[in-house]
């Protein structure tokens, strides 16, 4: 038993001879839903942040998101194609995004407005950490719809055949994330933010976000096939799992020493 993949075109809708492409869509969505959402919270919340500031702080974690992403997956789900065809590079509508790497990208953002800015980092990182599971969620969801990055073979009942996974039914593994990465993991965010503890302690939300996102992208990838350009490495882990493993650490590190202060 399997279900077919649903055949839903990989663009969203045209306008003259422009197409937006789902994920460029769910990227834009994500986007603006967040900084929506924030300026609602700094206005509820008294946070001294202009919306001047708010603007800045969109335009560097968009930055991050694409700069980092973008040469995330250059770096380490290349290959070496990317030395063979630098031009590649630049050429993001081809798609290839590292989640990890976007990480990074939005980490040095953050920094430097923070620095310009005079604000506590981690108290930026919080805002934005909030708000990021939309963007997974949305980002998710139009990995599936591009019939991409699909999970491994399976006879799970919903288990899906996907036009290029070989015709065998696998796991929709873009769905599972979705659902953890996305939806637990923005329902979890919200409920602490609602605790003043949570608020006035910054580091907190994101040190969550960067546990519940690792384990749970630790734990997806066993239902997720590995890139194929590059396999399995060192026996059964995949680069998502091993890409992951750090920044399990820092949110650790970071949970770590808030806790510590929070008690003096």
């Amino acid at each position: 038993m399997y279900i077919d993949f649903p055949n839903i075109s990989p663009i969203a809708f045209s306008i003259g001879g422009f197409g937006l492409r789902w994920y460029a869509l769910a990227y834009l969505t994500g986007i603006i839903s967040a900084w929506f959402l924030t300026k609602k919270n700094i206005k509820k919340y008294n946070i001294n942040i202009s919306d001047a500031q708010l603007d800045d702080l969109v335009f560097y974690t968009t930055l991050g998101i694409i700069l980092g992403g973008r040469l995330g997956y250059v770096f380490c789900y290349g290959n070496g194609y990317f030395l063979r065809n630098p031009l590649e590079i630049l050429a993001i509508w081809h798609g290839g995004m590292s989640f990890h790497g976007g990480i990074v990208g939005v980490i040095l953002g953050l920094l430097y407005f923070s620095y310009i800015y005079k604000f506590p980092f981690l108290m930026i990182t919080d805002l934005v950490a909030l708000y990021t599971p939309i963007g997974i969620f949305l980002g998710r969801i139009a990995n599936f719809i591009n019939g991409e990055l699909w999970g491994r073979v399976t006879n799970v009942p919903w288990a899906v055949k996907f036009p290029d996974g070989g015709y065998l039914p696998r796991h929709p593994s873009q769905l599972y994330e979705a659902m953890s990465e996305g939806c637990l993991m923005l329902i979890v965010l919200t409920y602490l933010w609602q605790k003043p503890f949570i608020r006035q302690h910054h580091g907190i939300i994101s040190s969550v976000f960067l546990i519940i996102y690792t384990l749970s992208r630790m734990c997806m990838e066993l239902f997720r096939e590995p890139d194929a350009q590059i396999g399995f490495i060192f026996g059964n882990f995949t680069m998502g799992q091993l890409l992951s493993l750090p920044f399990l650490l820092l949110g650790l590190y970071i949970l770590n020493n808030t806790v510590k202060k929070s008690q003096h």
